[in-house]
């Protein structure tokens, strides 16, 4: 018994007050967006500022969001909440990875889920129609359509006719929950994890799967106009289930902030707490090389 609590509290990361030393070890940051660099409704000074001297000093940063809209929106958005353009170089985005995969298999008629004006930066991006569910080659969900007033659990009945029918599910934010403002609430990929416990196929658009950071990694070199090796690569993000297990599928090192989604089960007061990030990262978590409240340079 010793020897498992050894083990877990080894992969403890440190906690670190300061993060320039470490970066300057680093080409490339793949940095997440949302609880990281804004908290949805401002942008965070000290991560923004960190990220701006990264890139002073010869840096790459590629912003990899879960976000369920093109890039382009993504961008507005930053702009809308302060985030300078001088602490990013290129953003990748679950919204973008979600088309190529409707253009790639080539469905032509979506039953679409999530908010028809919030989202509007993709729907109106597809090629295909948006029909009725008994219509449907596909669903693609972007969110819940009213995710102040609803749950997943709403749209189980919506699913079990889905599963019916055998529809593949195109989830665009594979995020179960997004932190705003303080306020936790569900996103799309909330929905599609109860379709895949339910039996329905999935097609993950964004973190932890590859395809998102191989996007982000491709990006990065066409940047730098060379190589760039994973050991020369960070991860940055506030989520285990997304960021951090997505560097760790990519291969790469991961920075955990403790003061987005995962707060409430990592701070007390006003400063993170090294037994909750203890229970936080216990045997079965993915490995992180330090954590901070927020990013600062």
């Amino acid at each position: 018994m010793p020897k498992q609590s050894h083990r877990a509290a080894s992969k403890v990361p440190p906690i670190l007050a300061h993060a320039g030393p470490m970066l300057e070890r680093y080409d490339v940051i793949f940095c997440d967006v949302w609880g990281v660099v804004h908290n949805g409704v401002t942008a965070f000074e000290g991560a923004c500022l960190a990220l701006r001297k990264f890139r002073e000093r010869g840096g790459a940063v590629i912003l990899v969001s879960n976000a369920p809209v093109p890039k382009k929106r993504v961008a507005d958005m930053l702009d809308s909440r302060h985030v300078p353009r001088e602490a990013w170089d290129d953003i990748v985005s679950s919204g973008d990875i979600a088309l190529g995969h409707v253009e790639d298999r080539k469905f032509q008629r979506l039953y679409c889920i999530g908010p028809q004006d919030r989202d509007q930066a993709l729907f109106s991006a597809l090629n295909a129609r948006s029909v009725e569910l008994r219509d449907a080659e596909a669903i693609i969900c972007t969110g819940l359509n009213d995710d102040r007033r609803e749950t997943p659990d709403d749209y189980r009945e919506t699913l079990e006719h889905a599963l019916d029918q055998r529809l593949p599910f195109v989830c665009a934010n594979p995020d179960l929950v997004v932190d705003v403002g303080g306020t936790l609430l569900y996103c799309a990929g909330a929905i599609a994890d109860l379709y895949a416990n339910m039996g329905g196929e999935v097609y993950w658009a964004g973190k932890p799967y590859l395809s998102a950071y191989e996007a982000a990694h491709h990006k990065a070199e066409a940047l730098r106009n060379a190589n760039v090796e994973k050991k020369r690569t960070l991860v940055i993000g506030d989520a285990l289930r997304t960021d951090i297990k997505g560097a760790q599928n990519w291969g790469c090192d991961a920075l955990f902030i403790a003061s987005g989604i995962h707060r409430h089960e990592t701070v007390e007061g006003i400063d993170l707490s090294a037994n909750k990030l203890s229970d936080l990262f216990g045997a079965n978590a993915p490995p992180a090389i330090g954590a901070m409240l927020e990013l600062m340079w």
